[in-house]
């Protein structure tokens, strides 16, 4: 009996050691794997100042620091006259933002439709599509959308607010979609094992289970858009942009300021407007 607990003992101390030296290897692998990442991370980093910032900077151009100071510094004063003629542009940069999102959440309704696996109506064409529409929309910027629809329709804020529908369409659809597929089945059971049709289970079992989530999300892309319309006019989509685009080509560095600060209280609106919408709705 002696010699049986001996052996096990044994054997439990040659288990442990070999259960201690698998823990200490895989701690070297992982110590090793996290070095080999950090060095190709810093190499990687190091290379890419070396050729984005050392290589690519016209340094003779900069000048010296007394002279990058001196131009930054141009920017410091502020144009005040130009304030009042910046009202019809802000109106129009809030407009273009408002029916951009109202146009985008229009569109939206078929792409999240079609784009939520549990109720798309075919699945093999209108889900892929949806899909491909959403992936299309985010993967594009704004500006690429606006100069496409500033060819297309010429200069003016049509152009900006086709641009913003377009580009919302990724976000809200994708949302909305994933909304309805995590929807509780429940009601929709309950409304089809009554005669429902299909209009009626989206009406009464889906839409009050989603409203909420997608008000939100769309109040969010509004304000977003606000941001966006404001710099679309850089290409011709009106509103301040363009203001900001006009006064820069002319050198009024003073006005760019002005823009500037019309354009971050145009942002602070939308932010208070968004934040009492949310509580109005939600």
């Amino acid at each position: 009996m002696s010699t049986f607990r001996q052996a096990a003992a044994t054997a439990d101390v040659a288990w442990r050691s070999r259960a201690a030296d698998q823990v200490l290897d895989s701690r070297r692998r992982r110590r090793y794997r996290v070095s080999t990442f950090v060095m190709v991370l810093v190499v990687l980093v190091v290379w890419s100042v070396q050729v984005t910032i050392i290589d690519d900077t016209d340094w003779e151009r900069m000048g010296s620091l007394q002279s990058v100071l001196a131009a930054a510094g141009e920017f410091l004063a502020v144009d005040w006259a130009l304030f009042p003629s910046l009202a019809g542009p802000a109106v129009e940069t809030l407009m273009i933002a408002c029916l951009g999102t109202l146009l985008g959440v229009v569109i939206c309704v078929p792409a999240a439709w079609f784009g939520a696996l549990n109720i798309t109506p075919y699945k093999p064409v209108t889900y892929p599509l949806a899909r491909l529409m959403m992936t299309l929309s985010r993967s594009i910027h704004e500006i690429v959308w606006a100069l496409f629809f500033v060819a297309v329709v010429g200069l003016g804020p049509l152009a900006g607010i086709f641009a913003i529908a377009v580009r919302s369409v990724g976000f809200i659809a994708k949302m909305s979609a994933e909304a309805i597929e995590d929807i509780d089945h429940g009601p929709v059971e309950a409304i089809r094992a009554v005669g429902g049709n299909g209009f009626q289970v989206m009406l009464y079992a889906i839409l009050p289970q989603v409203l909420p989530q997608v008000l939100g999300v769309i109040i969010f892309e509004w304000e977003i858009n606000i941001r966006r319309s404001a710099i679309l006019g850089l290409v011709g989509a009106g509103g301040l942009g363009l203001v900001f685009f006009r006064q820069l080509n002319t050198f009024n560095f003073a006005g760019v300021t002005a823009v500037i600060i019309a354009i971050l209280a145009l942002i602070l609106l939308g932010e208070v407007l968004s934040y009492f919408a949310r509580k109005a709705v939600i």
